[in-house]
C-alpha cells in the first residue's frame, strides 16, 4: 500500500435515480449501481470508463438478482446533508451525496458496513474500500489462510502460490522483514498459500452481530486488517463489484454467500473413507501388495492414489509402460478389492511434438499464448511445459475428453495439483488468456477453478449416473462447487499439525466445506508419535488422506510396528464407523454451505470465548474435537461451549461454557458429543465404505442434562451416484426433546428409497444416562448396556425413555 497516498477518492455523488433493482448513481465520472439481491443482501458496482463488468468472473453460478425483492428509496437533508436511503426488510442502505458515503445498517441502526475516511479510492487499474473497525473486532475467512482463525490485527495478499517453490513464493517472503515468520514460506505464518478467496465476515465485538463481504474480482488483491479503527480492501485490477451480507448470523451469511457461489456436490461415499497416497515411483505390482496390506492389516481403507511418478516421462494422460504394463487389469483387480484408483494430472502438458496431448493442443489452439503470439513455455515436472487456456470453453471440453477416457479406463478420481498455476522456474505473468486477449492477472487466481470445471465435465460425460470425485490444491470463489480442496504441501511437524485446523476452519467458513491435511505431513520425516496423533486428528477432519513425499520415511499405517499400527487401525475403524453421521454433514453442506469442519464461532456467535479458539473444532453439528499439539502431551485444556457435553469414551457428563482438563492417553484424543445429538454410526468398521450396506444402524443418543430440543438426521442412499437427487434416498429427521426427566425421539422418514436398502433394525446407544427402559411405538425394551435393539425398515419411530 505505499501508493495508497497517490488513489483518487470518489467525494461526491453528482445524481442519483431509482431503478428496478435498486439504485443507479452518478459518481464524477463513473455510474455506481446498488442492487438489491434479496433482503439481507445487496451489490455494489462502480463502473470503469462508464462501462460494467457483467461477468467479472466464475465464481457466481445464479442470477443474482432474478427475485424481485420488495425495497423502498427516500431522500432527506439533515445534519449530515443530503441522502438517499434503501430500504429493505434486512438492511438500510444509506448513500451520501457530498461528501460522497456508502453505508450499510441493518433497519436497528446496528452497522453492516461502514465507510472510513476516502472509503473508495482508484489509482489506474486498482481500487481501494476503506471502512471502520473496532480493535475488539473479530475477522473471519479469506479461504486458505495461515495463523490464527480471527484475521483481525494482520494483512493478507490474495494470490494463488506453489508456497514451497521459493520462486514462486519468494516475492512475498522478500517483502518481510527476516525476523517476521511471514519471511518463511515454512512457517505457519507465512503468506499467501494455494486458495484465494476474497469473502470473509466482520463480528461486531459489541453486539455480536456479524456481516459479509464477497467482493467479485479474480485478481491479485490485499486485505489488511491490521489498523486500530478500520481495515482497507485493494485490489489491483478489474472492477468494484462487492456483495454485502447483513447478516447478522454466521450461518445466515455463509448460507447466502454459497447460494451465490454454489455448494459441495454430495460426494461419493468412498471419498469419505480412509486414502492412502504416496510420492513414490511404485510399479503395478507395489500398488496391489498396498491394497492388500491393508486388507491384510484389517486396515479400512477406500483409495490408493498414484502421484507423477506413475506417468510416461510426467506426460499428462499417460501410464509409464514398464511400471504398470497393464493397468487396465490393475484397476479391475482393485476394484474387485473394493479400491478406487485416483490419479494425478497437472495442468503441465509437456511440449513434446509426436506426444499426442501436445499434438491436439497445437493443432486446435487450445494452449495459453505470450504477448508475441507463441505457445507458452514454463518448467514443471516435464521440463519444458505449456499451459492448456481453461478460459476457452473448447479447451474445457477438449480437456473433459481427455479426462474421460481415464475414467472410462477404470480411474475413479482425478487429483489437480499445480494449478495454481505452478510455473516453475520461468514467470507466469508471460501468460496470457484467451488466445492472448487477457492478462494473466485476470485468470491466476481462477485457473484451477477452471480446470475443475474441465475435469468434472469429463468425468461426468463418462459416467454420467455417478457422483465424481475431483481434488484441487489452487481455488478460488466457486471451488466447491465441482472440487475438494487438500491444504498442499505441508511438513511433518507439530505446528503444522495444529496449523490445519484454522486453516481448514477458514476454508470451511469459505464455503469449501471439503477439506483435509496431508495427514502425518508431506514433506519431512515424521516419526511414532506425531505420526499416530495426526491420524487420531485426521480421521475426524472431512478429507482424510494420509501423503507423504518421495525420499522421506515410509508412513503407512503400519509403518511404525505393531504397537503403533494397533492404535492407528482403531483410529481408522472409528472414521469407518462415523461415516453415516459424517455423510449426513456432507449432505447438510451440500444444502446450506455449513462446514463440516467448523470453528466453535459457528455454532457459538455470541460466546466471546468461543471466537477465538483455533486448537479444538466441531466435526460436523455435535461432535466437538480437542487434537492433541505437542509430543509427550498426556492432558490438554479443552473449552466446552454451551450445553452438555459427554465424553466420548468414558461417558462423562460435563456442562459448558467451561475448561476442562482432559487426558491424552496414546489411544485417543479428547473427543466430546453434543447434548441432544442423535449420533447415527455403522455397527462395525467395514473394509471399505464403497458399497457397503448394513443390517442394522446404530443410533448414539447424547441425553442432554436440561430440557430443550435438538435435531439429527440420518441419509441414506446408495453412495455412488445421482440417484439420490431424484428422490432415491430414505432420510431421518430425529428430534430429541427433554423435558423433566422424560426424553423422547421422534423419528421421521422421507424420500422414496433405493433398491440397495437392506436395514432392518436401529440399535439405540443411551449416552449421558443409564435408564431400564426404553418404549419404542408403544413397546418396552429393556436396556442391556446402554443398548436397545429394535426393528425398523426404513420408516418412522418414536422412543421414551425415562432419566
Amino acid at each position: 500500500m505505499s501508493d495508497a497516498q497517490y488513489f483518487r477518492n470518489f467525494t461526491r455523488v453528482d445524481s442519483v435515480e431509482k431503478t428496478a433493482q435498486g439504485l443507479s448513481a452518478e459518481l464524477h465520472g463513473e455510474r455506481l449501481r446498488v442492487d438489491v439481491v434479496r433482503a439481507d443482501v445487496v451489490r455494489f458496482a462502480i463502473s470503469r470508463g462508464g462501462v460494467f463488468d457483467e461477468y467479472p468472473s466464475h465464481a457466481v453460478c445464479v442470477d443474482p438478482l432474478a427475485a424481485a425483492v420488495p425495497f423502498t428509496v427516500e431522500e432527506t437533508t439533515g445534519d449530515d446533508g443530503r441522502v438517499v436511503r434503501l430500504r429493505t426488510s434486512g438492511l438500510v442502505v444509506t448513500v451520501g451525496m457530498a461528501p460522497f458515503r456508502l453505508d450499510v445498517h441493518r433497519p436497528d441502526g446496528s452497522p453492516v458496513a461502514v465507510g472510513a475516511d476516502g472509503a473508495y479510492a482508484i489509482l489506474n487499474d486498482a481500487f481501494v474500500i476503506r471502512r471502520r473497525c473496532r480493535g475488539a473486532d473479530a475477522i473471519y475467512g479469506l479461504g486458505e489462510k495461515t495463523g490464527p482463525l480471527n484475521r483481525r490485527g494482520r494483512d493478507y495478499s490474495l494470490w494463488n502460490v506453489d508456497v514451497l517453490d521459493p520462486r514462486a513464493s519468494g516475492e512475498f517472503a522478500a517483502a518481510r522483514a527476516q525476523t517476521d515468520p511471514r519471511a518463511d514460506p515454512t512457517s505457519t505464518e507465512f503468506d499467501p498459500y494455494y486458495v484465494s478467496i476474497p469473502f470473509f465476515y466482520h463480528l461486531d465485538a459489541a453486539s455480536g452481530t456479524m456481516a459479509g463481504s464477497f467482493v467479485d474480482n479474480p485478481y491479485r488483491a490485499r486485505y489488511d486488517f491490521s489498523g486500530p479503527e478500520q481495515y482497507s480492501i485493494r485490489f489491483d485490477g478489474g472492477q468494484y463489484v462487492e456483495y454485502v451480507f447483513a447478516g447478522p448470523r454466521m450461518p445466515d451469511i455463509l448460507a447466502a454467500y454459497t447460494w451465490l457461489t454454489g455448494r459441495i456436490a454430495i460426494p461419493p461415499v468412498w471419498s469419505l473413507g480412509y486414502q492412502q497416497c504416496r510420492w513414490f515411483a511404485y510399479r503395478q505390482a507395489d500398488v496391489e501388495a498396498l491394497a492388500h496390506r491393508h486388507r491384510q492389516e484389517q486396515i479400512p481403507c477406500d483409495g490408493l492414489w498414484l502421484d507423477i511418478e506413475h506417468m510416461d516421462g510426467y506426460r499428462v494422460f499417460t501410464w509409464d509402460p514398464q511400471r504398470f504394463p497393464d493397468p487396465a487389469a490393475m484397476l479391475s483387480r482393485l476394484a474387485d478389492a473394493g479400491y478406487r484408483l485416483v490419479t494425478i494430472v497437472d495442468p503441465g502438458i509437456k511440449h513434446d511434438p509426436g506426444y499426442r496431448v501436445f499434438d491436439e493442443a497445437v493443432e486446435a489452439d487450445l494452449l495459453c499464448r505470450t504477448e508475441g503470439g507463441g505457445v507458452f513455455v514454463g518448467q514443471v515436472w516435464p521440463g519444458d511445459t505449456a499451459f492448456p487456456d481453461f478460459t476457452l470453453p473448447e479447451t474445457r471440453t477438449w480437456w473433459g475428453q481427455l479426462t474421460a477416457e481415464q475414467v472410462r479406463s477404470g480411474v475413479s478420481g482425478i487429483w489437480n495439483d499445480m494449478n495454481e498455476p505452478a510455473t516453475g522456474a520461468i514467470d507466469p505473468q508471460a501468460m496470457l488468456f484467451g488466445r492472448g486477449r487477457h492478462s494473466h492477472a485476470r485468470f491466476h487466481n481462477q485457473y484451477a477453478l477452471l480446470m475443475a470445471m474441465a475435469t468434472v465435465e469429463g468425468m461426468r460425460t463418462a459416467a454420467p449416473d455417478r457422483r465424481p470425485f475431483v481434488l484441487s490444491r489452487a481455488g478460488s470463489p466457486g471451488i466447491q462447487r465441482y472440487a475438494a480442496n487438500w491444504m498442499g504441501d505441508n511438513l511433518s511437524r507439530w505446528d503444522h499439525l495444529a496449523m490445519s485446523m484454522p486453516m481448514a476452519a477458514g476454508l470451511g467458513l469459505s464455503g469449501q466445506a471439503f477439506v483435509g491435511a496431508d495427514v502425518g505431513g508431506f514433506m519431512g520425516d515424521t516419526n511414532p508419535e506425531l505420526f499416530l496423533r495426526w491420524m487420531q486428528y485426521g480421521v475426524l477432519t472431512p478429507f482424510c488422506r494420509n501423503h507423504s513425499a518421495i525420499q522421506h520415511v515410509d508412513q503407512y499405517a503400519w509403518s511404525f510396528g505393531p504397537v503403533m499400527a494397533n492404535l492407528v487401525r482403531e483410529a481408522v475403524r472409528l472414521r469407518y464407523r462415523l461415516i453415516p453421521y459424517l455423510y449426513a454433514a456432507f449432505v447438510e453442506a451440500s444444502r446450506t454451505g455449513a462446514p463440516v469442519q467448523r470453528p466453535l464461532v459457528f455454532d457459538h456467535q455470541d460466546d466471546p470465548l468461543a471466537r477465538d479458539v483455533d486448537d479444538e473444532y466441531l466435526f460436523g453439528p455435535d461432535l466437538l474435537v480437542a487434537p492433541v499439539l505437542a509430543a509427550g502431551m498426556t492432558d490438554r485444556r479443552v473449552y466446552l461451549p454451551a450445553g452438555t457435553w459427554v465424553d466420548w469414551y468414558d461417558g462423562t457428563v460435563l456442562s459448558g461454557p467451561g475448561f476442562v482438563t482432559a487426558a491424552t492417553p496414546m489411544d485417543r484424543i479428547p473427543l466430546y458429543a453434543r447434548g441432544g445429538a442423535v449420533i447415527p454410526m455403522w455397527p462395525h468398521a467395514p473394509e471399505h465404505a464403497d458399497g457397503y450396506q448394513p443390517r442394522s444402524t446404530e443410533l448414539h443418543v447424547v441425553v442432554p442434562a436440561g430440557d430443550g430440543t435438538h435435531t439429527s438426521v440420518l441419509v441414506e442412499d446408495d453412495g455412488t451416484t445421482i440417484a439420490a437427487e431424484g428422490g432415491a434416498v430414505r432420510r431421518t429427521v430425529f428430534t430429541l426433546t427433554r423435558t423433566g426427566r422424560v426424553v423422547t425421539v421422534h423419528a421421521r422418514t422421507s424420500g422414496d428409497g433405493y433398491p440397495e436398502f437392506v436395514r432392518e433394525a436401529f440399535v439405540l446407544v443411551i449416552r449421558g444416562a443409564h435408564p431400564h427402559e426404553v418404549r419404542v411405538d408403544g413397546v418396552d425394551h429393556r436396556v442391556t448396556g446402554a443398548r436397545v435393539r429394535f426393528t425398523n425398515h426404513g420408516g418412522d419411530f418414536d422412543a421414551t425413555f425415562t432419566v
